[in-house]
């Protein structure tokens, strides 16, 4: 299940997506400011306690920079797709490969900590629909064929589950495991408070995001 559900995650969205060819993206974005809290309330409740059990306190810090400025590196070239915003402009029927490139890296990292199997699957699964949603939206509205849409989706999809597989049955990799973890939770630090502060109409939350982020954060909590 740790590898079938975030495949199934982002081709169940696509489809919806292609199927209902929704435009109205805002209850997307409110699912993704949910997203946000519920990743890093997990963050928060259940990796870092794990990896500052495992590791030296300053390890974790550097390691959890390391993860921030990672990301920071990768949104150069994906353009924030990773927290709901694709400003790429496809002119050219032509496969992107590099928002390929770096959304995929990104959901190597994020695969790292699933193989464990526990609850951290939610965040995940949570995190990359809303995703899913409004990067499907972008594909499907640009100039790519169908064709091309559907084996981007098709590729991300399966990252995930890839980064799993990898940090269980590499000996190499889980060797590094906490190391790995860490470096996670600062692309999720990373990820969740830009959504989560990411502005609203006049750089003001509204009171439906307000909500959704309590409840983000309350869900975190009691799931773990």
């Amino acid at each position: 299940m740790v590898y079938i559900l975030p495949i199934l995650a982002v081709i169940v969205s696509f489809l919806f997506v292609y199927i209902a060819r929704p435009k109205n993206q805002e209850s997307f974005k409110l699912l993704l400011a949910f997203s946000g809290a519920f990743l890093l309330a997990l963050s928060f409740f259940e990796l870092l306690p794990e990896v500052y059990s495992m590791l030296k306190p300053k390890s974790v810090a550097v390691f959890i920079l390391v993860g921030i400025l990672l990301q920071v590196f990768l949104e150069f070239f994906s353009k924030g797709a990773e927290h709901g915003h694709v400003h790429l402009d496809l002119n050219e029927n032509r496969f992107p490969i590099v928002l390929f490139i770096s959304l995929s890296l990104h959901a190597l990292i994020e695969g790292v900590p699933l193989h464990r199997g526990d609850s951290i699957i939610y965040g995940i699964l949570i995190h990359k629909i809303p995703v899913a949603l409004i990067l499907s939206v972008f594909l499907l509205n640009s100039n790519l064929k169908i064709g091309l849409s559907i084996l981007f989706i098709s590729l991300f999809a399966v990252m995930t589950p890839l980064g799993s597989f990898l940090a269980y049955e590499s000996s190499f990799i889980s060797k590094f495991s906490s190391e790995l973890t860490a470096v996670t939770i600062g692309v999720f630090l990373h990820i969740s408070t830009i959504v989560l502060f990411e502005s609203a109409q006049d750089h003001a939350f509204n009171l439906r995001k307000l909500v959704v982020i309590v409840l983000g954060f309350i869900a975190g909590y009691f799931l773990y």
